[in-house]
């Protein structure tokens, strides 16, 4: 039976690349990952009325007449928002996810209580020698598999989802962390890499002195 709890991958594309500049969401995409395995998905064009620049299209593949049959978005948000519950979340380059993700829950009159973790963050500090930590890249290096075209929401959060699967594999594996959750993730994606082997060592014999008083 599972034992962790859920946590929800999420990718958006959009119209540009804030919203403190008018950009707007054009799809949004969740992956539930719960003990490295992907238990429940989400995933919805949404229309938000903004225009999808030529140069957008040519990335995403989205056009302007896709999202024009779109449902609307304050509509796609609250069912994201209600498929996320209170589980955290992760991106990959969170900095850019998160903002979208408050921006169109405000617009929706729903506020963002959600943490977020980046798997950029985690995989420049686990995994330093990669030439690239962008998304295909990082995926590539570590023998994952692509998933469908990229710059679809679906497809780079099956991938991020892949990853950070990969990554909690990895702390178990290498490090000795039984439950890499998300608080570990949070922590870690904060260390110092000079600092890295202390830090998880010292988590590691933490959590194994927490199991030892529970029994």
């Amino acid at each position: 039976m599972p034992s962790s709890t859920p946590i929800a991958v999420i990718d958006f594309e959009t119209t540009g690349m804030t919203p403190a500049q008018g950009a707007r969401a054009t799809e949004i995409a969740i992956v539930l990952l719960q003990d490295g395995q992907v238990v429940d998905r989400f995933q919805s064009l949404m229309r938000t009325g903004v225009y999808i620049p030529s140069f957008i299209t040519q990335l995403t593949g989205i056009t302007n007449a896709m999202v024009a049959d779109a449902p609307p978005a304050i509509d796609v948000m609250r069912e994201a928002a209600r498929f996320v519950g209170r589980s955290h979340m992760v991106a990959h380059n969170a900095s850019f996810d998160s903002k979208f993700w408050a921006a169109e829950l405000a617009h929706a009159d729903i506020a963002s209580t959600q943490r977020f973790a980046c798997t950029v963050l985690l995989s420049r500090r686990l995994y330093p020698e990669a030439r690239s930590h962008s998304l295909g890249n990082i995926v590539d290096h570590l023998g994952l598999p692509r998933a469908g075209r990229a710059h679809r929401a679906m497809a780079d959060a099956e991938m991020a989802a892949s990853l950070l699967a990969r990554i909690q594999h990895d702390l178990r594996g290498r490090w000795g962390i039984a439950e890499p959750d998300f608080e570990l993730l949070a922590g870690l994606q904060r260390c110092a890499r000079p600092a890295l082997s202390r830090w998880l060592a010292q988590w590691a014999l933490a959590e194994d002195n927490a199991t030892q008083r529970a029994r």
